[in-house]
């Protein structure tokens, strides 16, 4: 796929080509010699649209010193071809450069060209990419933690596929160990005490509403004809209408959250198709394992682990790393470029071992990217909340979305790096005010979008941007929207490679912040006609970007509030 260049790129690279050609004319180094240039968006707007400290690169080089050689360039300069109006030397040498604001017009055009693709980059270059998360226990609801890795795992999904990844979601469901054991036998118990039949409910059980619904359901549905059924025939049943049962309602959460998988990977299908005591045998294979107390255990410091492992432990059970190891392995021959985990809090110290156990089977640790999901606490009225109004248990996501609104928790809980603790205040999340970020992102776009309405009762029809005079966009608001608009591919890039959608949200509210100041100041609609189209044009590609972030953190963007 061609990438089209942004126009804030279009404008970069004159201004390298510029300094490039100022610097050979000055005869400060032939052009080979010539490092690459490096450009950068000063903070301080006072500092101009872009600076360089290309003099300082070329110090050792042109045996000058730098602001000497800041000068030669300058001097040197062809400001024209490069649409710069405006030099400046700071500091030690370093150049910033004032743009003639005309190279932000074609923003306007690109955006109503790209649409919804508008701020889409070609990073990726089809690699294939895996994103596994969520992978909550098939034994309950799923609780805040699994709400924060679903809003971010799915954001990050989408911002890699903007990116020009392939991605695929997927979910490991842990439906083999004792806790299956341990749902089977609870909703058994359940279904016999529902019977009026003594049942005692096992140690580890599970007490939920849920699994006394399953039990009702099942009288309902069967009555006592599974008392007829042989002990091992009934806990087969269990077990399969059980994990059904709870999937269904994880899967149905999900959805609700707009999350979506690709592959439901199932770990006791490791055992039967033999992937756990294949990747086993590899590794006796390869001399990794070795036998001790009764134990098989994996050299895992021999990459970098700060302890051996155990894989099988004297009783004969496998810990939770050996199906762990397959299932990594299984990853590793579908041929992925990458394969990211998003894990909870408590799972940090488990990334050396996993790491260290794919080396051990010969694959490159370094495809294996696992991202940590800190922990979220609710606030409400100044308090930490830490049960459910509704059953007095923990707040599950379900609670969440009931109480607050599905946009809101995308938005909170994607609008911080994964990897810092998060405190959620759930009365600002529902509040319709400015203080409330979702709210404020969401109404620039619906303002907008009244905006037009009113522009159509008044008969105003927007033409293609080539028949409009973008040069009646002279407002410094005007150009800080349209450069913070252009800016949007080179963010996703810079996203997508740090697998940070966080940063997503500041850029919107950024935008958002930057339109409500505009409106503030400006009329749009004005008795100039030709400035009211370019100003609606202008407003158009703002909403166009509003929306296109919005939708890939997971947020609705409203026409109307």
């Amino acid at each position: 796929m061609t990438q089209r260049l942004n126009p804030l790129q279009i404008a970069h690279e004159r201004v390298k080509e510029a300094i490039a050609d100022a610097v050979v004319a000055a005869g400060l180094v032939a052009r080979e010699e010539l490092p690459a240039i490096v450009l950068e968006v000063p903070k301080d707007k006072a500092h101009g649209d872009i600076a360089t400290n290309a003099a300082m690169q070329l110090t050792r080089i042109a045996k000058r010193n730098p602001r000497q050689i800041a000068e030669a360039i300058v001097e040197h300069l062809d400001t024209s071809r490069a649409s710069i109006e405006k030099t400046e030397i700071a500091g030690p040498g370093f150049i910033n450069f004032t743009l003639s604001k005309s190279y932000l017009y074609p923003v306007i055009a690109l955006v109503a060209e790209q649409g919804e693709g508008y701020g889409r980059v070609d990073i990726g270059q089809g690699k294939k990419v895996e994103v596994e998360f969520v992978s909550a226990n098939p034994t309950g609801s799923l609780h805040l933690g699994h709400a924060r890795g679903a809003a971010v795992g799915d954001a990050l999904c989408n911002l890699l596929d903007y990116a020009g990844y392939q991605v695929t979601r997927e979910y490991y469901i842990n439906d083999a160990g004792n806790q299956i054991s341990n749902l089977c036998l609870s909703i058994e118990a359940r279904y016999l005490q529902e019977l009026g039949q003594p049942a005692e409910m096992p140690e580890d059980g599970y007490h939920g509403e849920d699994i006394k619904g399953f039990a009702k359901e099942l009288v309902a549905e069967k009555g006592d004809s599974l008392l007829a059924m042989t002990p091992g025939d009934r806990a087969a049943f269990f077990r399969t209408y059980g994990l059904a049962k709870e999937l269904d309602k994880i899967k149905r959460d999900l959805s609700r959250f707009r999350v979506n998988f690709d592959i439901w990977f199932s770990e006791t299908s490791l055992y039967e198709n033999g992937e756990v005591l294949r990747s086993l045998d590899e590794l006796r294979e390869r001399g990794e394992v070795y036998e001790q107390e009764g134990a098989t255990w994996l050299a895992t410091t021999k990459y970098g682990d700060d302890k051996d492992r155990v894989l099988i432990k004297n009783d004969g059970t496998y810990t939770y790393l050996t199906p762990d190891i397959a299932y990594h392995s299984d990853k590793y021959g579908r041929g992925y470029d990458t394969m990211i985990n998003i894990w909870g809090a408590d799972h940090h110290g488990y990334i050396p071992r996993m790491k260290a156990a794919m080396a051990a089977l010969g694959n490159d640790p370094d495809k294996l990217v696992v991202l940590i999901a800190q922990m979220v606490s609710l606030f409400q009225n100044g308090e930490k909340v830490k049960m459910s109004k509704r059953t007095g248990k923990a707040v599950t996501m379900e609670d969440l979305m009931e109480e607050v609104g599905l946009d809101a928790i995308r938005y909170f809980f994607t609008m911080r790096s994964m990897d810092s603790h998060l405190d959620f205040d759930m009365d600002l999340a529902i509040s319709t005010s400015n203080d409330n970020p979702v709210f404020y992102v969401q109404y620039a776009h619906a303002r907008i979008c009244s905006i037009f309405r009113q522009a159509e009762e008044q008969g105003i029809v927007l033409p293609a941007a080539d028949q409009m005079d973008f040069s009646k966009l002279t407002a410094a608001h005007e150009y800080d929207l349209l450069r913070k608009i252009g800016e949007l591919p080179a963010e996703i890039t810079v996203a997508a490679e740090g697998y940070a959608p966080h940063r997503l949200i500041r850029y919107v509210y950024d935008l958002a912040s930057l339109f409500h100041s505009y409106y503030k100041a400006e009329r749009v609609i004005t008795e100039d006609a030709e400035q009211t189209l370019a100003r609606l044009a202008l407003l158009g590609a703002t909403r166009t970007a509003i929306a296109n972030v919005l939708r890939l953190v997971g947020v609705s963007a409203p026409d109307r509030m």
